[in-house]
């Protein structure tokens, strides 16, 4: 008899434990994270990169490796 008991407490703290919505201050949240009213009207900036940039010790390197084989 003692083990449906605890069952059912068991149950009925997960339950309470997953429909548990407490309210939220969303004015303290944006102070912790450090957001102002402001962040939310500007837009962030794109950071354009060059692939190109990236690649061009590589192109070097398969257009010196390709000479070397029509050499042959």
């Amino acid at each position: 008899m003692g083990r449906g008991r605890q069952k059912a407490k068991a149950q009925r703290q997960a339950r309470d434990i997953k429909y548990y919505s407490p309210s939220t201050d969303l004015s303290a949240l944006e102070r912790e994270l450090g957001v102002g009213s402001d962040h939310h009207a500007q837009k962030p900036e794109r950071h354009e990169t060059s692939y190109d940039d990236d690649y061009s010790d590589y192109d070097e390197l398969t257009k010196k490796y390709s000479e070397d084989e029509d050499d042959d």
